[in-house]
């Protein structure tokens, strides 16, 4: 049993699949248990027949040796001996030993009448007879002159050992069959039950098996945004058995999960709702604020200067407000999914004029721009690329101190073996500041991610932490992605675009 169960262990850890090892458990089971018969049947028959041959040896006696001892004929012209040979089967084999010397030796030939035929004994032979113990009871002696024989060693008349013999051979011959026939049969029905245990397991692991096949599909489906759809349940099993109670509460989960997706993509899509009608709402008091204050800083008459101050601040801070409303309304609408234009744009055009702009927004800074030779263009909409290209602009030189160098590289990748069929425009903002710190990096992305300490030492103030959602969210929408790679004296956000 030890050794049928490390085998089944060494199954179970080779086969990857359930399936597998149920097959390779039965077949291995199925074996043993038709190894352990077949051996019980050949061991009973070899017993059954060297019974029967040791009842003919007692049947037999010790005539044939007996008539060897008389010696009262000559051997026939062949050279043969006559003996005592009625009623002894061919093959039966007799001797006769004088003082465990082998004096006589020979064998009832098949047909023979009473003639039989004299066998010339090797040393070896001569020597396992002399062994023989003279006590009446059956013992197997191998002949290298003849074959395995079952002999019977008694006491003559005149004091010399009788030995009579007979053959093996038959139940050699049976046994040899009975082998054959059972591994011919047992090899036939493990053939048959590994097709059949095939079919079996593999009906019986259906619902399993779909249970396997569906949460492979949702393990692939985006789960953390939108509108989910969850694949159909299996209903056809049986909640009976133990493959169809986990098939039922794995239905039962995913319509758990289901339902849970549904409320948190209803409650997404009021939120999106509002964020969006709040936005769209908040431009107009938002722009009067902004116009009021302004029209009062123009007014002719003396103004006091602690009013002229807030009048100004007034004015700053509602057209900030403006910007982060129209922020919050464009994500608001690509996250509706509201379709963007799809023209070529020359992205070689749109950098170089935001590289122009950055110049003139942040002369202390050093701005270097490497470029394809050829221009590179991308389908898409000009304005919010142009957005993306500034956003990062921005956001290299708001966050890092003045004197440092920001090199913008364009550049076209050709398609590799495994990847899309279509070249891509690679757009690499690059900076040698002190870097994103490691606490804001897994969310630079997100709406409102500002780090506590900004990367310019001694820089205030600041967006709304939205410049960078915004440059995920429309390079997302022109099927792109953008991706940072940052450390302490240089950051760079690499964008890729299709070009076709």
């Amino acid at each position: 049993m030890s050794a049928v169960r490390r085998l089944l262990g060494r199954a179970s850890r080779t086969l990857p699949t359930l399936r597998a090892r149920l097959i390779a458990g039965l077949l291995v089971l199925l074996t043993v248990s038709c190894a352990a018969v077949g051996v019980a049947a050949v061991i009973e028959l070899e017993h059954f027949l060297t019974g029967r041959v040791d009842q003919q040896l007692a049947e037999a006696g010790t005539r044939f040796p007996a008539s060897l001892e008389n010696g009262t004929r000559p051997p026939d012209h062949d050279g043969d001996e006559h003996g005592d040979t009625r009623h002894q089967p061919a093959g039966t084999f007799g001797a006769r030993l004088v003082d465990g010397t082998v004096t006589h030796a020979a064998v009832v030939p098949s047909g023979s009448g009473l003639a039989v035929r004299t066998v010339a004994l090797t040393a070896p032979d001569r020597r396992a007879l002399a062994a023989l113990p003279v006590d009446g009871r059956p013992h197997t002696v191998a002949l290298a002159s003849l074959d395995e024989y079952r002999v019977t060693a008694a006491w003559g008349l005149d004091g010399d050992v009788l030995v009579t013999g007979l053959p093996l051979e038959p139940v050699e011959a049976a046994v040899h069959r009975l082998e054959l026939v059972a591994g011919v049969v047992f090899g036939v029905a493990l053939a048959v039950t590994g097709v059949a245990g095939v079919l079996w397991v593999r009906w019986s692991l259906r619902p399993l098996s779909r249970v396997a096949a569906t949460a492979t599909r949702v393990s692939e489906l985006p789960l953390a945004s939108g509108e989910v759809a969850l694949p159909p349940r299996s209903p056809d099993y049986d909640p009976r058995s133990e493959v169809g109670r986990v098939a039922a509460a794995f239905d039962r989960m995913l319509g758990h999960v289901g339902d849970a997706l549904t409320k948190r993509h209803a409650s997404e899509e009021r939120l999106r709702r509002f964020a969006a009608d709040a936005s769209h709402e908040l431009r107009t008091p938002v722009a009067s604020v902004r116009g009021h204050a302004e029209l009062a800083l123009l007014h002719p008459g003396p103004v006091p200067p602690e009013v002229t101050r807030a009048l100004e601040r007034i004015a700053a801070e509602s057209s900030r407000m403006g910007e982060m409303v129209d922020e919050m309304l464009l994500l608001a609408r690509l996250d509706a999914g509201r379709p963007l234009e799809r023209r070529p744009v020359d992205l070689t055009r749109l950098v170089l004029d935001a590289v122009t702009d950055a110049r003139a927004a942040g002369p202390g800074h050093r701005w270097t721009l490497d470029l394809a030779e050829e221009p590179v263009t991308v389908p898409g909409d000009a304005h919010r690329l142009h957005q993306v290209v500034a956003n990062l602009l921005a956001n290299a030189r708001g966050h890092t101190p003045a004197g440092t160098e920001v090199t913008v590289t364009l550049a076209v990748a050709e398609p590799t073996a495994d990847g899309p069929g279509a070249p891509t425009a690679v757009l690499s903002v690059h900076d040698t500041g002190p870097g994103v710190p490691a606490e804001v990096r897994p969310a630079v992305f997100e709406r409102f991610t500002r780090a506590e300490h900004r990367r310019r030492t001694g820089a205030a103030g600041g967006g709304a932490g939205l410049g960078l959602a915004i440059v995920a969210a429309v390079v997302e929408a022109h099927g792109g992605s953008v991706a940072l790679d940052s450390r302490p004296g240089s950051t760079a956000f690499t964008v890729r675009l299709s070009t076709a």
